[in-house]
């Protein structure tokens, strides 16, 4: 028997009761997962809000300028508003959470823009990218209220280094950024000056780099380097040459004294003075110091303060300071000049503890020691103080001294000995009859021609005679021979001819030594 299937049968149906997720539904759900991490990351790196008062908001743009320390993005500006003052902008800047370290009181922030000054061009990236605001991390307590500085900063960042400070009177070209160079090296540079009413001076931060802070020692010496020194003194015309840098933009120099050791290192923030030039920074300061004025006879010109006291060529003191005085009874006029000395420059030998450097200086004095005025230079004529010894010079000092110091004695120069003489001189010819004398001369001239003409005849009479003479002789000679030998006649006629030739030698002599001297007619023969 033959089965047929029903086409339309259907087999039981088992059902799944398990609820299945479709693929397509995980993309939503990662997408959420991502965006929570990156709210969470975006929360925990989220730093303090700050804000920075600014000048102007040049180069500056919302969601555009960034903060960086060391070119490493720590910010960016979130706002910018005008300031309640209306003197100001104030920028509002969400910093990272890594920055929150650096926002302390001294921390500074400034607008980082293309720069070009002597020391180079800086911020030239900026050209492309836009301004950016830079941060130096400072110490303090935590803030997030700043005031924006108006110039970058020298030191950036912490570079290794001291700080010290130098005091002086006059500021001149020097400002923030002046090169310090040590023996041509650029190795510093000034961070700030501001005027201490107190002392009535400048002071000037500055910056050594390591390792030259280790020559910063305790006889240190700084001064102001204008690239060229050109001074002019009693010594002549010196010239000191310095890095270019500082030619153009003037600089600051120093050098370690040579008695000076490691161990003489000073510590940071530690004051030394800066003297105007070289020249100062090499004078030694003695302690002991013995002041003196001085009255010099004549014009001081060509001295000045500062110009050297030497004794016999080694300096042993200065001029420090040159008046005029007018005896209003008298009407005398004198020009005190002040001098130090430093006795401490003498080395003693054979010293002896109870004697003073003052007693010692009058002994000197008692023995001849004066002072007198001396051309220092032919090249600048400026004068210097003299100190020798003029034993036959007598202690002639000024009957009224109003200054508080003790008058050392002085003489005449020799340059004045000198004027002195000559005026002396030209007075005596100024005495001399000289129109008297003129007309002597003249006649005297006159009587010399006359005396020429007549010598210049008797020398003429003189050849001539000389010339007949020789004819003579000769005519004698020619008769001597045509006598017999022995005869009275030719003995006779052989002493002439003799006595002949004496006198044409005598004669010719004459003529001889008159030709060389003519003179000799007026004066006579001199004797030797």
């Amino acid at each position: 028997m033959t089965h047929f299937t029903d086409p339309y049968e259907t087999e039981e149906v088992v059902i799944n009761n398990k609820i299945s997720l479709p693929l397509v539904w995980f993309l939503p759900l990662i997408a959420l997962i991502v965006s929570g991490w990156l709210i969470y990351k975006s929360i925990s790196e989220k730093g303090p809000e700050v804000t920075i008062n600014f000048p102007n908001a040049e180069g500056l743009d919302v969601d555009k300028t960034r903060i960086k320390y060391l070119d490493v993005e720590v910010g960016k500006v979130t706002e910018i508003t005008i300031s309640e003052d209306l003197k100001s902008i104030r920028v509002t800047a969400q910093m990272n959470s890594a920055a929150e370290a650096y926002l302390k009181h001294q921390t500074a922030f400034w607008v980082v823009r293309p720069q070009v000054g002597l020391g180079g061009v800086s911020g030239l990236g900026t050209l492309l990218s836009g301004a950016y605001i830079g941060i130096k991390p400072g110490g303090g307590d935590k803030q997030t209220h700043f005031i924006g500085l108006t110039s970058p900063p020298l030191l950036k960042s912490d570079i290794e280094g001291k700080q010290f400070i130098l005091e002086t009177n006059n500021l001149g070209s020097i400002q923030p950024g002046t090169p310090i160079n040590f023996h041509g090296v650029i190795v510093g540079e000034v961070l700030a000056h501001e005027f201490a009413a107190e002392t009535d001076r400048i002071k000037l931060t500055v910056f050594i780099h390591k390792p030259y802070d280790q020559f910063i020692r305790k006889n240190t010496r700084f001064w102001v380097d204008s690239g060229v020194d050109l001074s002019a003194s009693a010594d002549g015309f010196k010239v000191r040459t310095g890095p270019l840098i500082s030619l153009l933009s003037g600089g600051i120099a120093f050098r370690a004294a040579p008695e000076d050791t490691a161990v003489d290192t000073v510590a940071e923030n530690e004051h030394f003075p800066l003297y105007e030039n070289y020249e100062q920074s090499t004078q030694v300061v003695y302690g002991k110091t013995l002041k003196y004025v001085m009255f010099f006879n004549g014009s001081v010109r060509g001295l000045i303060e500062g110009a050297p006291v030497q004794l016999r060529g080694i300096p042993v003191g200065k001029v420090v300071g040159i008046n005029l005085e007018l005896d209003e009874k008298t009407i005398d006029i004198r020009i005190p000049v002040l001098v130090e000395l430093e006795p401490e420059r003498i080395s003693m030998v054979s010293n002896s503890p109870h004697i003073s450097h003052t007693d010692i200086i009058q002994k000197l004095i008692k023995k001849g020691l004066r002072a007198q005025l001396q051309t220092g230079s032919l090249l600048t004529g400026q004068l210097l103080v003299d100190l020798d010894f003029h034993p036959k010079s007598k202690i002639v000092l000024t009957e009224m001294n109003n200054s508080v110091y003790p008058e050392f004695p002085t003489t005449a120069s020799s340059l004045d000995q000198f004027a002195h003489s000559a005026q002396t001189i030209m007075d005596k010819i100024a005495k001399l009859p000289l129109e008297d004398m003129g007309d002597e001369i003249n006649k005297t001239l006159q009587a010399l021609q006359s005396t020429s003409k007549a010598t210049n005849s008797v020398l003429t009479t003189a050849n001539t005679a000389l010339s007949t003479t020789d004819k003579t002789m000769q005519s004698a000679h020619q008769v001597l021979n045509s006598l017999e030998p022995g005869a009275t006649t030719r003995y006779e006629l052989d002493k002439l001819l003799q006595e002949l030739g004496q006198t044409a030698s005598s004669v010719k002599q004459l003529t001889d030594y008159l030709q060389q001297h003519p003179e000799t007619l007026i004066r006579g023969k001199n004797e030797d």
